[in-house]
């Protein structure tokens, strides 16, 4: 089943995940402008993984925030409690649940964030569920790769299968009909982010062969090889300099608000 092929990957990536991913400040700082006024934030960060993101919210929120960290991978999970507790970081709490589930009691939560990690979830339970433990105007932030931006990322253009491999990703309208069929959450705004990125080869090479997108799970081992010669010889046609390969990484954050009771 994909369920248990990609807990697999989570369970053998977890010890490196943060060193092979990328962290995006940009929208931390939306998300930090939308909650300014409130001078206690308690939030839960659905998908957490290692930590990446929550130790940057600690960073931009400061004390006033208390974090429900939620993943369904206790191997994750252990990584973000060293992370966050190497960074003297104590207002946490680290959650294992399943497939957007948010074991949270009810209209508890000023704020629900998931990064990156939308499209692992039961997107309709994740959404109804998050509607359940925000409290009145709480606010949920989804910040994802959208399908057709995954197209053209430099993964999507270059490394053969990997846009026709990943198929969890949703389209606007996809995401745009989950939220509105949830009656107590309205989506406020949908912004998109443009990030530039700038890489040598082999940097990308390597990502690729630590798989760290769980997409690359999706290949045979053989298949992989041959995909990552072709990406490779992709690469190598497209970009002159392999020590400076640059491209633009798309992505859209989701701003949604809790109207009234569930």
């Amino acid at each position: 089943m994909i369920e248990e092929v990609i807990h697999r990957h989570f369970s053998r990536v977890a010890a490196i995940y943060r060193d092979i991913r990328t962290t995006d400040k940009r929208p931390i700082l939306v998300i930090k402008k939308e909650l300014q006024k409130l001078q206690t934030i308690i939030a839960a960060d659905v998908g957490c993984g290692a930590g990446r993101y929550d130790r940057e919210f600690f960073q931009y929120l400061g004390k006033r925030l208390f974090l429900f960290c939620i993943d369904e991978n206790e191997k994750m999970l252990s990584q973000l409690r060293k992370y966050l507790t190497m960074g003297n970081i104590r207002q946490f709490a680290a959650i294992r649940a399943i497939g957007g589930n948010v074991p949270i009691s009810a209209n508890l939560l000023d704020c629900v964030l998931t990064f990156n990690a939308v499209h692992h979830f039961d997107l309709s339970m994740f959404l109804k569920e998050s509607a359940r433990v925000l409290r009145t105007d709480g606010y949920l932030f989804i910040y994802t790769r959208l399908r057709n931006q995954n197209k053209r990322n430099i993964w999507g253009r270059y490394f053969p299968g990997f846009y026709e491999k990943e198929k969890r990703l949703y389209n606007l309208g996809e995401m745009k009909s989950a939220i509105s069929e949830v009656t107590s959450l309205k989506l406020q705004s949908i912004d998109y982010f443009k990030v530039e990125r700038v890489s040598e080869f082999r940097f990308l090479k390597e990502q690729a062969r630590k798989r760290h997108y769980s997409t690359f799970c999706f290949y045979e081992r053989e298949e992989f090889e041959d995909a990552l010669c072709g990406f490779e010889e992709n690469v190598k046609k497209n970009f002159p300099d392999l020590q400076r390969i640059t491209w633009i990484d798309g992505y859209t954050m989701f701003i949604v608000r809790k109207t009234g009771s569930c």
